[in-house]
């Protein structure tokens, strides 16, 4: 019986070519969604920066250019928290096939206001969950055109301790700001498990992978104006906190590695940081115990549903066979490999 193939270690800072395929980044103009896009950039591939602001993407899209030679990165308008839009900006990628998705954007408020979308929903959980989860649906088609596509969620640590109240997603009776954008990163990471149980359930090729970025603080991010200026003066200040935490460049590293790495899979495992969760390569780990919550994922998807008028369904393969990784490379909890 042959041997399954042997995958490379993964490295961060020599990533493989990636010519000729296809990434949509969401919030790929500023933060840890600007080094996802500068990173997949680097690569070959054709990055899409997703984004409401041209501007702020020119400038990112100005940004990368600067640093990566021959990059080919575009923006298409994206509103998540308008769904009426979203299936117009889909249209407007222009692709026939898309590789991966990366469901990075988000909006956090630290303060009342209760605040709500022309439809009438709480305005984080519109954009951190809803949006992601209708855009999902109308990117089905494209992604299912591409075998082995992957839709990689960013996940947050501020959903660690929290649980959802399924009989207030719209947090209409507990509006906390901090609460309310805690609960949506929890929602928007239990879609992500639960969108992985689903995939893998009709035999589709396409991945859904759930990361984590750890801790990413601005001071210990390298510049890249104008899109983000660091002062020495910033960055001599927090050097200690880089023992702990780390800039949004290497924050980047576990959506990078969930769209690029062959090795990676789904079926309950999430990539994050491998020191503790909050700074280093990443790596494989078990999913947090209210991510394995299947009954509170099924009621969420349902209301998710029913919020957006939409439901992310994926096709089986034509051939009606399920891709099976070889054994070989499937990465493992704490980053051990089967060799």
């Amino acid at each position: 019986m042959p041997s399954a193939p042997r995958v490379p270690r993964w490295d961060a800072h020599r990533l493989p070519d990636a010519r000729g395929r296809s990434f949509l980044v969401t919030g790929g103009n500023a933060g840890i969604g600007y080094f996802v896009a500068e990173q997949l950039a680097a690569t070959g591939a054709t990055v899409v920066i997703g984004c409401r602001d041209r501007a702020r993407a020119e400038a990112a899209i100005g940004s990368i250019g600067s640093r990566v030679p021959g990059a080919t990165v575009r923006h298409v308008p994206l509103d998540l928290a308008d769904r009426a839009s979203l299936k117009a900006s889909v249209d407007a990628l222009g692709l026939d096939r898309l590789d991966a998705v990366v469901h990075n954007a988000g909006v956090l408020f630290d303060d009342p206001p209760r605040r709500e979308t022309r439809d009438g929903l709480e305005l984080m959980f519109a954009t951190n969950h809803l949006g992601h989860f209708a855009l999902t649906h109308h990117l089905a088609p494209l992604l299912a055109a591409a075998p082995g596509s992957r839709i990689v969620t960013t996940g947050s640590f501020a959903a660690k301790s929290e649980r959802l109240d399924l009989d207030d997603l719209q947090s209409t009776r507990d509006y906390r700001p901090k609460r309310t954008y805690a609960r949506s990163k929890l929602a928007q990471m239990l879609f992500a498990v639960e969108l992985d149980r689903r995939l893998r359930a009709c035999g589709s090729t396409t991945l859904s992978v759930l990361v984590h970025p750890g801790g990413a603080l601005d001071s210990l991010t390298p510049s890249r104006p104008p899109v983000h200026v660091r002062t020495t003066g910033e960055r001599l200040r927090n050097l200690p906190l880089g023992l702990v935490v780390q800039g949004k460049d290497t924050a980047a590293w576990p959506a990078v590695r969930a769209v690029l790495d062959p090795a990676v899979r789904g079926g309950g495992l999430m990539l994050s940081p491998r020191a503790f969760g909050l700074r280093g390569t990443p790596e494989a780990e078990p999913l947090w115990k209210q991510l394995t919550d299947a009954r509170t994922a099924e009621r969420l998807w349902a209301a998710s549903c029913d919020l957006t008028g939409t439901d992310p369904v994926f096709p089986a393969p034509a051939n009606g066979e399920r891709p099976v990784a070889p054994e070989a490379s499937r990465v493992r909890p704490s980053g051990g490999r089967v060799r």
